[in-house]
């Protein structure tokens, strides 16, 4: 009787952690095949590279627990990023205008949950429209053409970042962990994070028990949005501009980190360092594959590939009703 106690305690966590066991295999495998891929800087690069996924796929991970899904947040980033660039151009400080570019984002977001919990909008066809919408804005306020960040003082600062360092380390890996632990300690330790989880478990049952089901909607999607204004930041900075077409299909990638790292898109289930993980085994493989030199068209195949295969797994470990 034990052993199967066991057997089953130890098969439940390996489905509990196999988007962690998925990221050690694809780093031995990575490692194995190429002798560059586990030098510093290449793991360096590899995170650098991850931080504005896993940033904005951390605010959507809240979204997909209240079992919705936000669609726009790729062309949030590209908005808002636009709106950071036109800030810094002008003179105005980081520690105002970035504040400023996340309240804009949050907002965003805010006008889609207002809509699906109150207008009773499926979240699909609101966030759709959101980021047609949104996109459109990006594409007007810019003119369809870049906007600089401008140079001076002010530019030096903002693009420190994106394209800085502190200690040897890229300020994107900071902040991509800051926002984790930030996320994490809401949604794990806080009443909040809780109301997150009974609404996407059962929302009909949260509205019973008291919880503002409402409240708790239109505030995952403002998380949702001002996480993916940061990433317009971070990504603005680095490139010392803001591009109209930023963050095209960023809303896929983020949304298959969520999934790969075992959040439920029925709701009710999840957890931020799942999220965390999948945002990396995305980075992991594709840079795996171009330093393989693999094109990037099959590169498209394989990630869909993976997105299938976690979302099959999940689906096979989630209990039968």
């Amino acid at each position: 009787m034990n052993a199967l106690t066991s057997n089953a305690s130890f098969t439940r966590l390996l489905i509990d952690n196999k988007a962690f066991l998925a990221l050690i295999v694809l780093v031995a495998v990575s490692a194995a095949m190429s002798d560059s891929f586990l030098t510093p800087d290449n793991l360096l690069n590899v995170l650098r590279q991850t931080s504005i996924n896993a940033i904005i796929a951390m605010g959507v991970t809240f979204v997909i627990l209240t079992a919705g899904i936000d669609l726009s947040v790729g062309a949030v980033l590209a908005l808002t990023g636009a709106f950071a660039a036109s800030m810094t151009a002008s003179g105005l400080a980081p520690w105002l205008s970035v504040p400023g570019t996340i309240a804009s984002g949050a907002l965003l977001g805010v006008i889609s949950g207002l809509f699906v919990a109150y207008g009773r909008i499926q979240a699909f066809v609101v966030t759709l429209v959101a980021m047609t919408v949104v996109r459109g804005f990006a594409l007007v306020y810019t003119d369809g053409r870049p906007i600089s960040i401008g140079g001076g003082e002010v530019a030096d600062a903002f693009w420190q970042l994106g394209g800085g360092y502190w200690l040897g380390i890229p300020i994107p890996i900071y902040l991509m962990f800051f926002v984790f632990v930030l996320c994490w300690g809401v949604l794990h330790h806080t009443r909040f994070g809780r109301h997150v989880y009974a609404v996407g478990g059962n929302e009909q049952v949260a509205r019973l028990s008291g919880i503002d089901v409402n409240r708790i909607k239109v505030s995952v999607y403002a998380i949702a949005g001002a996480c993916a204004a940061l990433a317009g930041v971070v990504l603005t900075a680095r490139l010392g501009s803001a591009q109209p077409n930023a963050g095209m299909t960023y809303e896929l990638d983020a949304i298959a980190a969520v999934v790969i790292g075992g959040t439920s898109l029925m709701g009710g289930r999840g957890r931020i360092f799942g999220t965390l993980v999948g945002a990396l085994v995305i980075g992991v493989l594709n840079n795996a594959l171009n330093i393989m030199g693999v094109s990037s068209y099959f590169q498209m195949i394989a990630k869909g590939a993976v997105i299938l295969l976690a979302v099959l797994i999940d689906s096979r470990s989630r209990p039968s009703s």
